[in-house]
């Protein structure tokens, strides 16, 4: 290139910066397309040296390629220049077209940089565009191939081997060649990571096969029962697929699994419950039923599962049988709240049915006047924790049904749970065990405040009436006959107690031969109506081992409103029961 003004001079030129950048695209990886980039400078453009720095993801640059000296490639390769130091030799240069130009008696200023560079050896220049050993050109690469483009790369060039500065097609010709590389480089670099991403996708694809046969295994063998349904629009909760353990806990086939939603196998009065825990990470314990027609007390925890591509979401449900923990927990609850003599209610579920019952402000007259009018209309429902409202039923004594409450009716035998909830049922069906009606209950108009009848004559008035009942002569049954006889007795009284009350009243066993009977919506004439018919239940013989004996009863009648305490009213009843025992003669309660 000694006569560049000459066009043959040019044409070999292009000739050989055509040969180079076609060898650009033939390098197979990114390294060997930097080296490319590095030896085609030396080879077709006349340089005797070349260097790559490429920019890193932190944004320094680092020397990437390096040809001409093996000395000095072995020096700098690998070495780090900050970003910073770069900018500024690229901003101080002078401007040749595209390229930067720092003449030796300027490059000075850069000694302090942290640029990686070399030193080369040669005599001053004689003339004024000689080469110097210590000028520096540099030709910026961009992505888009121009300078507005993000900055890829720097290839800096040394010693022309015809000793002087590149004339204006040189220059061009470098330029140029810094373009191509720029495009070949960033097509390298696609190509690249093309294929770590498609390593990585096999790889994930390997790793998915593998997860999904680890979960089929799991799923289909796994020790208790287990179920993915669909989450969300019409089909929410349709079973889609079964195990084996879930089929053989619930008698189904996977084939007939596969028509049902947890909703239609549920008990319906778990149904709520359901609704309630078909969510992510949702737990509960409810009643599923089987093919025979039972129903099976088990564990339910969900979670969501989502495809490859999070697409759909299912419900991955863990199906846990639980009947023989909850039948004991269900058997101890009873015993905690029953009398384990005649099965009746105990002092303590008394008092928790009679404060369910009982707020702290009495009503006043307006009070009780809307407390008749709705006392079963149309009031707003107050729920408690466990769901239940004061507009339902009072069922102290529903039969069981094998999912229902215990009737009372002798001894819990521990067989089927008695309460749906794992409480026991109070006034209006309020499941509150063991605890009174919420703090604060009585200043909303949701409670129907309980009244009693004023005065000694019947006015009509329909309340709470508690019927407190001691047996006469039944110390001496215990000291004559023995306590095995007494402990009859005292079954039977309460067998005759709860067959002479309606369905919804409670008879409880306070201790001892106390008996208390709660009979709601009475008058002052129904209460004493139900007093003397009980008595007179009581007073027939008691046959025991072929013995026949006889006890009878005193009755002292309370009523309960709002206002008092479950204590108050038992007291006030129990007071009323001693009147009533002491005005009596003396040989109207003897008995043996």
């Amino acid at each position: 290139m000694e006569t560049e003004s000459e066009p043959y001079v040019r044409l070999a030129t292009l000739r050989q910066l055509h040969q180079v950048v076609a060898e650009l695209n033939t390098a197979r990886s990114l390294a060997d397309t930097l080296q490319t980039v590095a030896d085609g400078v030396v080879q077709g453009l006349g340089y005797e040296l070349a260097c790559v720095n490429l920019v890193r993801p932190d944004g320094d640059l680092v020397v990437a390629a390096f040809a001409g000296s093996p000395a000095a490639e072995a020096l700098i390769t690998g070495r780090v220049g900050s970003r910073e130091s770069w900018e500024r030799r690229l901003a101080m240069g002078q401007d040749w077209g595209a390229l930067r130009f720092i003449p030796h008696n300027e490059g000075w200023t850069l000694i302090e940089d942290d640029v990686p560079q070399w030193h080369t050896e040669g005599p001053e220049p004689r003339f004024d565009d000689e080469w110097h050993p210590l000028d520096r050109l540099y030709a910026p690469m961009h992505t888009s191939g121009a300078t507005g483009g993000e900055l890829l790369g720097v290839i800096s060039v040394d010693r022309p081997r015809n000793g002087r500065h590149p004339g204006a097609w040189g220059r061009e010709a470098l330029q140029m060649y810094a373009s191509q590389a720029a495009i070949a480089i960033s097509n390298a670099r696609l190509r690249a990571n093309m294929q770590r991403a498609l390593v990585r996708l096999e790889r994930e694809q390997q790793a998915l096969r593998a997860s999904e046969e680890s979960f089929r295994q799991a799923f289909e063998y796994a020790p208790s029962g287990m179920a993915i349904a669909e989450m969300g629009g019409d089909q929410h909760g349709r079973i889609l697929r079964s195990n084996d353990a879930l089929c053989r806990l619930l008698g189904r086939p996977a084939s007939a699994m596969r028509r049902y939603s947890f909703s239609d196998l549920v008990h319906p009065e778990d149904i709520g419950t359901l609704l309630r825990t078909s969510a992510e990470g949702g737990r509960a314990e409810l009643r599923l039923g089987r093919r025979d027609g039972t129903y099976l007390w088990v564990s339910l925890r969900n979670s969501v599962v989502a495809d490859a591509a999070d697409g759909p979401r299912f419900l991955l449900t863990h199906v846990e049988d639980i009947e023989e923990r909850k039948r004991r927990e269900l058997h101890l609850a009873h015993r905690a709240s029953h009398d384990s003599l005649t099965g009746l209610p105990n002092s303590a579920e008394l008092r928790a049915r009679l404060s369910a019952r009982l707020c702290r402000r009495a009503p006043d007259a307006q009070e009780t006047a809307h407390s008749l009018d709705t006392a079963y209309g149309s009031l707003p429902a107050y729920e408690t924790p466990d769901g239940y409202s004061v507009h339902d039923a009072y069922e102290g004594h529903g039969s069981y049904d094998g999912h229902g409450s215990y009737d009372g009716h002798g001894p819990y035998d521990g067989h089927g749970p008695y309460d749906s909830h794992g409480g026991q049922h109070g006034v209006h069906g309020m499941s509150y065990p063991g605890a009174s009606m919420p703090h604060g209950l009585e200043a909303f108009d949701h409670h129907v405040h309980t009244i009693a009848p004023e005065g000694d004559t019947d006015d009509g008035t329909k309340g709470l009436a508690v019927l407190f009942c001691d047996l006469d002569g039944f110390k001496s049954i215990n000291d004559r006959f023995g306590h095995h006889t007494g402990d009859a007795v005292l079954i039977e009284v309460a067998r005759r107690l709860t067959s002479g009350v309606r369905d919804g009243d409670t008879v409880a066993r306070l201790g001892g031969d106390e008996f208390v009977v709660l009979a709601d919506g009475l008058g002052r004439a129904d209460a004493a109506d139900l007093a003397v018919r009980l008595r007179n239940a009581i007073i027939p013989p008691i046959r025991v081992d072929g013995r026949a004996v006889r006890v009878g009863a005193s009755f002292g009648i309370g009523w309960a409103h709002c206002g008092m305490s479950a204590e108050e009213v038992l007291q006030s009843a129990d007071q009323r029961m001693y009147i009533e025992k002491r005005s009596r003669a003396k040989q109207h309660r003897r008995a043996g």
